[in-house]
């Protein structure tokens, strides 16, 4: 039910939250949950948790100042992790009981392994490693995890500070087709603001670079609602980046959380951050860029003829991820499973102590999660597809559940439409509305289910 007051509820990533996993008795091994699973369409997601500073709003998975025999152990165990789970992976597909690492009959890479369609490097800030270091990861995506990223859309994170060009050189060589980076704003004052102490000419030298490297896509992020911002700021960091030309650009809300810098000093500013998103997407549309979602807007690509998830083959509502790295998260059609999770510097220092300590064997069973029943699975293909702005596709509903979303989440939709959020297009695509799309971050909330409400409430954030 929508009832909440304020916009910014909270970011509706992935659905479940992670703060309703819970530790799994018994852990399932991974072979297990993966029978039956189509592997023919999977993305892949690494995770680096390292970062040169921390910015005050950030809540990822990140520590700062990893020591480089840290960032090595890491590295080697995720090499050891990315053999586990291939092994894993592979005897799920062969039907086998599995084995210990390497005992599988499938050889990784070959045609029978499992499909890689997308991939992702995120943190934290994965250009934290050197371009050695960097190069590794690459090596061990492509031979344990068997994808070519020459061949499939690979979308990379950086910053201003370690967008250096030996690793873009790496990045580029290796098939990075999007580079994403986390701008936030071109105003110095703001940016020191944010407790992100950066200076625009260090950011205009990170984009040359980034630009000289030829890469596919150029993403920006910017936020709003930043102390002391104001729509004439707002327009000039707007304009800044439209002036490197960038296929996307996202516009993400300042939020304030428990454990984060700026969560100790929060305040009710709804409304100025409502009006600087009105007008930072207004400014956008004139500017020729599409909206894709509250966040996301994409200069049109003419040769695009369906949404990202289909030309890549991979859609986020049915296919699965492999994730690897101690942040990463992976999605079965059942099951979604991690490691653990904490925002609070010692917890999270603590938890990546633990894991690069953990053996082969140690990765070969689901150790935190969440099992998607049959309601919470068309709960999420709900929400994952209304919060774009092209809508819920009721013919891959109908599809995949054998019923209408609109007998299904009926009464949800007429609150939404009675709101003024909801239309249904001349194609009978039910579809948020320019103000339901402002409103993303209290739709998606609300559409959570009661038990999984009920778990995030419990959870006792660390």
């Amino acid at each position: 039910m929508v009832t909440a007051t304020s916009p910014y509820q909270g970011y509706v990533y992935a659905y479940p939250h992670k703060t309703a996993y819970r530790p799994l008795d018994p852990r399932p091994p991974l072979r297990r949950v993966w029978e039956g699973e189509p592997m023919d369409s999977l993305s892949l997601y690494l995770h680096i948790p390292f970062c040169e500073m921390r910015c005050g709003f950030c809540n990822l998975f990140t520590r700062t100042g990893a020591p480089d025999e840290l960032v090595a152990a890491y590295l080697d165990a995720l090499e050891r992790q990315a053999g586990a789970v291939r092994e894993a992976l592979d005897a799920a597909l062969d039907g086998t009981s599995g084995g210990a690492p390497g005992a599988s009959g499938s050889t990784p890479g070959a045609p029978d392994g499992p499909a890689f369609a997308v991939a992702a490097i995120g943190g934290g800030t994965p250009t934290y490693l050197s371009a050695a270091e960097l190069t590794r990861l690459f090596d061990l995506a492509e031979r344990t995890m068997g994808v070519d990223l020459r061949t499939v859309p690979l979308s990379v994170e950086t910053s201003p500070a370690t967008a250096t060009a030996d690793r873009l050189a790496v990045l580029a060589e290796r098939g990075t087709t999007r580079i994403s980076i986390g701008v936030q704003s071109f105003v110095d004052a703001e940016a020191r603001a944010a407790v992100r102490p950066q200076r625009r000419a260090e950011v205009e030298a990170a984009l040359g670079r980034i630009r000289e490297a030829g890469f596919e896509t150029l993403n920006l992020d910017l936020i709003y609602g930043i102390d002391g911002q104001d729509a004439r700021s707002w327009r000039h960091s707007l304009d800044a980046a439209l002036a490197w030309k960038p296929e996307e650009i996202y516009l993400y809300p300042l939020y304030v959380r428990p454990l984060t810098g700026l969560g100790r000093r929060a305040r009710d500013w709804d409304d100025h951050r409502l009006g600087l998103y009105r007008r930072g997407r207004d400014h956008l549309l004139a500017a020729g860029y599409e909206q894709v979602s509250m966040r996301m807007f994409r200069l049109p690509d003419p040769a695009r003829t369906a949404a990202p998830a289909h030309t890549t083959g991979y859609c986020c509502q049915s296919d699965g991820m492999v994730g690897l790295g101690c942040g990463a998260r992976s999605y079965t059609s059942t099951l979604h499973y991690s490691h653990e999770y904490a925002v609070g510097t010692r917890q999270v220092r603590a938890i990546i102590d633990d894991y690069v300590r953990l053996a082969p064997g140690d990765f070969t069973a689901a150790n935190v999660g969440f099992r998607l029943g049959d309601d919470e699975r068309r709960r999420r293909h709900l929400i994952q597809s209304l919060l774009q702005a092209e809508g819920l596709d009721p013919a891959a509903y109908r599809a995949r559940f054998g019923t209408e979303a609109t007998a299904d989440f009926g009464a949800e939709f007429d609150r939404l439409a009675a709101r003024g959020w909801l239309e249904t297009d001349a194609a009978g695509w039910p579809r948020l509305t320019a103000e339901g799309l402002a409103h993303s971050d209290a739709i998606g909330p609300a559409l959570f289910s009661g038990a999984v409400r009920e778990l995030m409430a419990g959870y006792e954030a660390r």
